[in-house]
């Protein structure tokens, strides 16, 4: 027979798990193009002996939320913002193709366009390489055009095309690096029909409100496990003065 200081035990480190996504949303609720995490607890049977009647309340991730967040407008030309659906293509640092919707690109030193995080931006055939420039502009299709160093602003040059994604929601798992990728290793093909908007950025799709309620919730319900917690040793102490005074 289960002890109800096991079963409050095993609730509050389910709420203590639950805790943790929502504080992880709440860290990140200005980071440009963060998805939130979803949870929720789903009934899990107790193993071994005893009633088959007996559930667990398990805190399970159950993947992120892919609404939109707020536009921000920023004017600078390597802030892109994809519009609805869709992904831009980057390059994991394992090696692997991942897919981000924070827009903050970046140059190196070395002329390689990245993401704020260091990954470089995949092209049409590999991560891009920008060459000097005196001005570098982004189209609605992903298309990157500059103007060389030293030359009128009518010398426009085509130079490559971000790769821009739109895989199936349901194939897309977060990995380790907070990039998301498809289930399974592979890789999804360029889609036309995705656009982006250049000097704009997405917010966060987090809403601290919601959140912060969230973890008010969390915090009262794990304050009842530990007094279940608490209830429960009182009850069995009070058990072995009743057993030693007989």
């Amino acid at each position: 027979m289960d002890r109800s200081v096991y079963v409050s035990m095993t609730g509050a480190t389910q709420i203590m798990r639950a805790q943790e996504a929502v504080s992880h949303n709440l860290a990140n609720a200005s980071t440009v193009g963060f998805k939130s995490e979803l949870t929720a607890f789903q009934s899990v049977p107790v193993l071994g002996q005893g009633s088959p009647s007996r559930i667990n309340a398990v805190a399970q991730g159950v993947g992120q939320s892919f609404t939109q967040g707020s536009q921000i407008n920023t004017g600078r030309p390597l802030d892109v913002s994809v519009h609805g659906a869709g992904w831009i293509a980057v390059q994991a640092p394992d090696g692997s193709e991942a897919y981000t919707r924070a827009g903050d690109l970046q140059l190196t030193a070395d002329g390689g366009l990245v993401d704020a995080r260091g990954n470089p931006v995949m092209g049409g055939s590999g991560p891009i390489t920008i060459p000097p420039a005196a001005e570098v502009s982004i189209g609605s299709d992903g298309t990157i055009s500059s103007v060389p160093l030293g030359q009128g602003p009518n010398s426009v040059t085509t130079l490559d095309r971000i790769k821009l994604v739109n895989p199936d929601a349901a194939q897309l798992v977060q990995g380790s690096d907070g990039l998301m990728h498809v289930a399974g290793g592979g890789t999804a093909d360029a889609d036309p029909t995705v656009t982006v908007a250049s000097g704009v950025l997405e917010g966060s799709n987090v809403n601290p409100s919601a959140e912060l309620v969230k973890m008010i919730a969390l915090s009262r319900q794990y304050d009842m496990q530990v007094k279940s917690i608490k209830a429960s040793e009182d009850n069995a102490d009070s058990a072995n003065k009743l057993l030693q005074a007989s």
